[in-house]
């Protein structure tokens, strides 16, 4: 305490404490010297060591407060600058709930923070959306008696702007001193009208400024610029780009590149042009870069003629293209796929005598993995490396997502630890691609773990790393985890999305947690996150699938007053419960919604209706909704043909069935292997062998058999107890080149079982082992009953044995058979019966 009168002195010995080994300042220690640095207007240092403080952890913002106060009390500061400090190394962390915590402690122990302290705060607010608490603490402000500056009140009209309610930023403006009034705040009113299309009413608050005295600035012209090419008035923007050259100002990239863009749309490609030529005279940006930037633009719109065309007019004009105009035909090139022409482009740069970089070879990479063909990929990374060029970790990012959409996690792993070994340090996007090839492994936990090495990296997370870690943990049933990261991920000012709370919304669903699905959007929606059909479709879906079909209905008005249009997902899940209802009328209902809405269903709803009503027996109602889809120009598919057909097969309508099929030969649907897997099953359930086998000879010679095909004759065979044609079929089919698996061989156990030839049937157990094949529960039973009704009990224990060793958990009609055959209750008869599975 007596060095405090010279704050230097006392920093000095702090530090000089602190280089002692196990020793270890205390947290009043820190408070002293914060507080004694701000007396004496050595804000630096005095937030250095806040920022200290903060970084040793195991204090949250509460116990930070109080031992400021602590020490602010006791050792009478008179400034109380301090606070504010801390508040402000809040707001720079992005712990905006934290700095308002703060701000409300001030205010219960009666300290004032200054005015620019309350401005950040409420701008990192603003930053984040969560114009909610702008407000509320604009009035707390207000209740105080603080007058407020120009940054708070640009921070509240932007709230205002973002809900849209513009009549209240208006009032705002007027609320302020005239003394107080400059250019921003009507900025960040015209930003916001522009921004929800209301360009015309943002024109007249531009030209209204001279009346005020005030001059409109460069961003002034420029947000007007891009408002006016957000409603396709392109004319009108580039006679107020004119305006603004005339004055002096020079427009930004983003400005310039969106009205060319929009003139070139429009086929003004030479007013364009005039445009670039008018800006290039107030040194607006290089020539190069501006045709560069046109090129980008022609490109991404796919006109790749126009932009060879600009091309070629860059060298007539005495430009010489340079590796960044390279770089970006050759990345338009691969975006789109035409990687001959890319690599065409790459030889005339080379011939050109341009020096090659990194760029265009990463362009060429990530090309190739997105097509698939990672051996090409791979080939132009050792070419890369052979030219002395050094990949980057764009470069073994693309490989590493190239290898995780094929499944091959290992060589992207090898990837990963060949990069960090050479001292890249992967990005963002290189953690997120292998923590989603993870999830999609199914390798939970190391997804986990990778999350957390990213975090111990100081890797920051962005929104979609985040997206995907939280569909995870609801894939994986853990909703608390997945919240726990919305928050962390809300905290670190990131701002959720759609593909955010869609996962979460199914899992609640998919839990049986609907009405907390509910009340989790109408909460979003009072907090003004602004979800989508997406979103409304899963709570849908979850309602639907309780049978809860009146509060799905409920759920669309609600979507309709909060301006979310049904798409046809929506629509589908609705229908699809409808019919599990078996209410024909509102099913009817709903498809004249979607007419009203000028959508008509898809291919994927009819067959779905179809598939529906089908499955609950009334084909009637099923060929109802055909001849809609007919009548409607929605041509059936294989699977709308296939759908219907197999449930005329199942319901003995085989003359229906047939038509069906000639219909479906004329309309060149090309039937498939399921399609003849229907009338395939139904011959053989009627016992008519010869002609299935007949049919599933077609079949092999069209290359459409398959292990299901063989199973129905398996089961056909023997069902009429031709077990030994049963058995060929086992070696047909290897002939075939097509594996039996466990039903094939469970089906002929059983059959030998009911014979009473346990021989045979432990014999095909045991070659069924052999090919590594897994029996289920089903072909234990099987064989446990063949052996129990023989008298070979010790057997029959032993394998129910084996079955728990193998994890298959054991049923009722396991038990049932061994508690027969202990007690030999069974009585063996010429068809014994099995016991129900």
């Amino acid at each position: 305490m007596l060095t405090l009168d010279d704050t230097r002195l006392a920093l000095r010995f702090f530090n000089f404490l602190g280089l002692h080994k196990n020793f270890n300042h205390s947290t009043m220690s820190f408070c002293i010297l914060i507080h004694a640095l701000v007396n004496a207007n050595l804000f630096w240092p005095a937030s250095s060591l806040l920022q200290t403080l903060l970084l040793r952890g195991g204090l949250d913002p509460r116990e930070v407060f109080e031992a400021l106060l602590d020490c602010f009390e006791k050792c009478d500061f008179i400034s109380s600058l301090g606070f504010d400090l801390l508040i402000q190394s809040y707001v720079q962390e992005k712990r905006m709930f934290d700095s308002v915590l703060i701000f409300r402690l001030m205010r219960q122990c009666e300290l004032m923070p200054q005015v620019r302290t309350l401005g950040e705060v409420l701008n990192g607010l603003a930053k984040i959306r969560r114009v909610d608490m702008v407000l509320v603490l604009f009035g707390e402000i207000l209740s105080m008696g603080i007058r407020p500056d120009i940054y708070i009140y640009v921070a509240v009209i932007r709230s205002f702007c973002e809900l849209k309610n513009f009549a209240k930023a208006k009032e705002m403006i007027q609320r302020m001193e005239s003394s107080d009034l400059n250019v921003v705040v009507y900025n960040v009113l015209i930003h916001g009208l522009c921004k929800n299309k209301r360009v015309w009413e943002a024109v007249e608050i531009k030209n209204g400024l001279i009346q005020k005295g005030l001059t409109a600035s460069e961003v002034t012209y420029c947000t007007l610029v891009l408002g006016l090419c957000k409603v396709q008035e392109f004319e009108v923007g580039a006679g107020v780009m004119d305006e603004m050259i005339e004055l002096g100002f020079v427009p930004t990239e983003a400005a310039l590149s969106s009205l060319v863009e929009g003139l070139r749309r429009k086929g003004k490609v030479v007013d364009a042009f005039d445009l670039v030529n008018r800006v290039k005279k107030v040194g607006a940006m290089p020539s190069l870069f501006v045709y560069n930037a046109l090129i980008n633009s022609l490109c991404k719109d796919g006109k790749f003629d126009e932009a060879e065309l600009l091309f070629k007019e860059m060298g007539e004009k005495g430009l010489c293209a340079n590796d960044v105009t390279y770089s970006i035909l050759i990345d338009s090139f691969c975006r789109r796929g035409k990687l001959d022409t890319a690599i065409h482009f790459l030889g005339k740069m080379i011939m050109a005598g341009i020096k090659i970089t990194v760029y265009p070879y990463n362009s060429l990479i990530n090309g190739h993995c997105k097509l698939g063909n990672l051996s090409a990929a791979v080939s132009f990374f050792d070419e890369m490396i052979d030219k002395g060029l050094k990949p980057t970790v764009v470069s073994y990012t693309s490989l590493i997502s190239g290898y995780c959409n094929k499944g091959k996690l290992h060589e992207a792993f090898r990837l990963y630890h060949e990069m960090t070994g050479k001292g890249i340090a992967p990005n963002t996007y290189t953690f997120t691609t292998l923590i989603s090839a993870l999830f999609r492994a199914n390798r939970m936990t190391d997804a986990f773990r990778l999350f957390d090495e990213m975090l111990e990296q100081n890797m920051m997370p962005n929104e979609v790393t985040y997206n995907v870690m939280i569909e995870g943990h609801c894939k994986e049933g853990n909703t608390v985890k997945a919240f726990e990261l919305l928050n962390q991920m809300v905290q670190k000012g990131l701002v959720p999305d759609t593909y955010t709370y869609r996962p979460l919304i199914s899992s609640l669903c998919s839990t049986g947690r609907v009405c907390e699905a509910k009340k989790f959007i109408d909460d979003l929606h009072r907090e003004h996150f602004k979800l989508n059909e997406m979103c409304y479709s899963a709570l849908l879906h979850g309602y639907c699938k309780e049978g809860r079909l009146r509060d799905a209905l409920g759920v669309c008005r609600e979507m309709v007053k909060r301006g979310v249009d049904m798409d046809l997902v929506c629509y589908a899940v609705l229908i699809d419960g409808t019919i599990k209802e078996q209410d024909t009328s509102a099913v009817f209902g709903l498809l004249k919604n979607m007419h009203d809405q000028r959508l008509r269903p898809d291919k994927v709803i009819y067959t779905s209706m179809i598939d529906g009503y089908s499955k609950a027996g009334s084909v009637k109602k099923a060929f109802g909704i055909w001849d809609i889809m007919i009548d409607e120009g929605c041509t059936p598919n294989i699977v709308t043909y296939t759908t219907l057909i197999n449930e005329l097969c199942k319901a003995g309508l085989m003359d229906k069935a047939e038509l069906l099929w000639k219909e479906m030969l004329v309309s060149n649907s090309t039937p498939n292997h399921v399609t003849y897997c229907c009338f395939l099953d139904h011959l053989a359930r009627e016992g008519s062998m010869e002609k299935a086998v007949q049919l599933h000879n077609d079949m092999l010679k069209g290359l459409l058999a398959n292990t299901v095909s063989y199973n129905i004759l398996v089961r056909g065979f023997c069902k009429l107890g031709r077990v030994e044609e049963a058995t060929k079929l086992l070696d047909e089919m290897i002939d075939n080149a097509i594996f039996p698996d466990c039903i094939t061989y469970s089906t002929i156990i059983y059959q030998c079982c009911r014979r009473g030839n346990l021989d045979g049937a432990i014999e095909l157990w045991d070659t069924m082992l052999n090919k590594g094949l897994k029996p289920d529960t089903l072909a234990y039973n099987f064989l446990i009953y063949g052996c129990c009704i023989a008298g070979e009990l010790g057997k029959a224990f032993e394998l129910r044995d084996d079955m728990i060793r193998r994890g298959v958990k054991p049923n009722q009609a396991t038990h049932k058979s061994l508690s027969h055959g202990a007690s030999r209750k069974f009585s063996i008869s010429t068809h014994p019966v099995m016991p129900e599975n």
